[in-house]
């Protein structure tokens, strides 16, 4: 009898009315959303991911779209249901300075499930939202990252990492006889910000300019062991394919990652990578806290922030009596000290290689601003194209500073960021119940002529104006609130410091001007193809 009945039993009559309740159920749920908003219309299982990809699967093209379609107050779905925020008004409760801000939080429970199945959920800085840890971890960072000796050890690094990428330049570009006239400028920025965050952060070196040299070079490798070379840019490989593979993670249902087989294989490479990542990070904290046992407690530690970290609140740490919040005394955990390190790597390399990157493409298009800017380089640095830069050439390249600024402003490289509510409140007008996820469209609010004069224009001089001041949460370069980015320092040091280095030893230009700028945006706007000319200036 059972065999009869399964004999005529119809899977794909049970298929169909399974979906079709799934579908009801979907379309009921979105109609009657709260606070329905415009956007682009979701579809099951997909949200808006069609008309995602139908923008180049590109972030920044999709918000800048339906903003011109919908308006400064739109909605998207991708897993979950999105509040794009495009005016300063709707986002100052959201970025007030405060600590009492209950804002820290960047994502829902729903949409932090991709998260915990990676196991970065809850941990380091910019996952974790749980306000204790959270404000434990970042403290350490904090003041790891903005003490003195920290400044003076990214100078020291930028002149040393220059310097070799100078030689690797000469010798492939600029040599007599060579070949290479041109080159992929943002690829070299990106060997050049992973050599120089991970030897800042971790005190061990990196050599992905190198390994970047000898697959250019035909002949002449660079002055490095080979095999830690390999290892290194093996590293940095993983860490860029982490970093922009996350959005799957956030974006993506559970669903289509665990079934479809597009999504799964993604999926389950991307973890794969990840726990690649992790071995390396947890040898290289093992490694330090061996030579930090191993060296006498009279004689000096290195400056990077790995041993900052391992050292506080122990007493070798030159604070370890001076601290009364006894929610900091703990040292921290090789767990803890992974994800803060890991996540100062995932923010302190593209968005700076990017930044540059974009500054060259202005440079070239804007003589005027380019020659202000050399005249400021000169007057500093007096023809000498080789002294180290120091702190204080830095504090003086005001006009560099300017620069870096409006570049961001027209083109920011982070191109929106998230919030969820932790409990109700209401935003831009509208009441929202906890876990409604919010995005502010940076891009947006810097192109905003309610808030800048001819933000269309380029125009780097409008900081140089005596007293100007942004209208408040106007230019969010760096995000703003309780979590603003702790490492904004060490970005302007190092974008002003190389824009001086290089630019004062040599000119670029582009090798098609008329060409526009080919970048991609997902978590970051991201430069993929810079072509130029390089060569001394006179």
């Amino acid at each position: 009898m059972i065999s009869i009945l399964l004999e005529n039993f119809d899977y794909f009559s049970l298929i169909v009315i399974v979906l079709i309740i799934y579908v009801t159920h979907y379309y009921y749920k979105y109609f009657n959303r709260v606070n329905p908003l415009p956007g682009p219309f979701p579809f099951p299982f997909l949200g808006n991911l069609p008309q995602y990809y139908w923008c180049k699967a590109d972030l920044r093209n999709f918000f800048e779209y339906n903003h011109k379609k919908y308006g400064d107050l739109f909605e998207v779905h991708f897993d979950t249901r999105v509040i794009v925020l495009n005016r300063v008004d709707h986002i100052e409760k959201l970025l007030l300075a405060s600590s009492k801000n209950p804002f820290i939080k960047k994502i829902s429970n729903h949409d932090s499930r991709g998260f915990h199945e990676l196991g970065i959920m809850g941990k380091g800085i910019l996952l974790n939202q749980d306000f204790k840890s959270w404000r434990y971890n970042r403290h350490f960072f904090t003041q790891a990252i903005l003490s003195p000796k920290f400044a003076n050890e990214a100078t020291h690094w930028i002149n040393i990492l220059v310097n070799e990428l100078e030689s690797y330049w000469d010798k492939l570009y600029l040599k007599d006889g060579s070949i290479k006239k041109q080159m992929n400028i943002s690829t070299w920025f990106n060997q050049f910000t992973n050599d120089m965050i991970i030897v800042l952060l971790t005190g061990e070196r990196s050599y992905t300019m190198a390994g970047y040299f000898n697959e250019l070079s035909e002949n002449e490798k660079a002055d490095r062991p080979s095999a830690l070379v390999d290892e290194t840019v093996k590293f940095v490989h993983a860490i860029r394919k982490h970093f922009m593979g996350l959005l799957m993670f956030q974006f993506v249902s559970p669903f289509l990652r665990h079934y479809f087989p597009y999504f799964k294989n993604k999926s389950d490479d991307f973890i794969q990578n990840l726990n690649f990542i992790n071995q390396r990070m947890d040898s290289i904290i093992k490694r330090r806290r061996q030579e930090i046992e191993n060296t006498p407690l009279d004689k000096p530690l290195p400056n990077d922030l790995l041993t900052s970290i391992i050292i506080a609140n122990t007493p070798r740490d030159l604070n370890y009596n001076k601290i009364d919040d006894k929610e900091v005394l703990k040292p921290m955990t090789d767990l803890e000290i992974r994800g803060i390190i890991f996540d100062g790597i995932i923010a302190g390399t593209d968005t700076t290689a990017n930044m540059i990157s974009f500054i060259i493409y202005y440079l070239a298009h804007y003589p005027d601003v380019k020659k202000k800017m050399l005249n400021e380089i000169d007057r500093i640095f007096q023809d000498d194209k080789t002294r180290p830069i120091t702190e204080k050439d830095v504090h003086n390249l005001k006009y560099c500073e300017a620069i870096v600024k409006e570049v961001a402003r027209v083109f920011p490289v982070v191109n929106s960021f998230p919030r969820s509510l932790e409990k109700p409140d209401e935003i831009a007008g509208y009441q929202w119940p906890a876990e409604t996820i919010i995005r502010i469209h940076i891009k947006a609010i810097h192109d905003n002529e309610e808030y800048w004069d001819e933000p269309e224009k380029f125009n780097p001089d409008r900081w140089m104006v005596e007293g100007f001041e942004p209208k408040k949460n106007s230019f969010i370069m760096f995000g703003g609130g309780l979590r603003i980015c702790p490492g904004r320092r060490l970005a302007m040091i190092e974008l002003v410091s190389l824009m001086a280095l290089l630019f004062r030893k040599y000119d670029f230009d582009l090798v098609d001007k008329e060409a526009p700028l080919k970048s991609e945006s997902n978590i970051i706007t991201a430069c993929t193809e810079l072509l130029v000319e390089i060569k001394l200036r006179s």
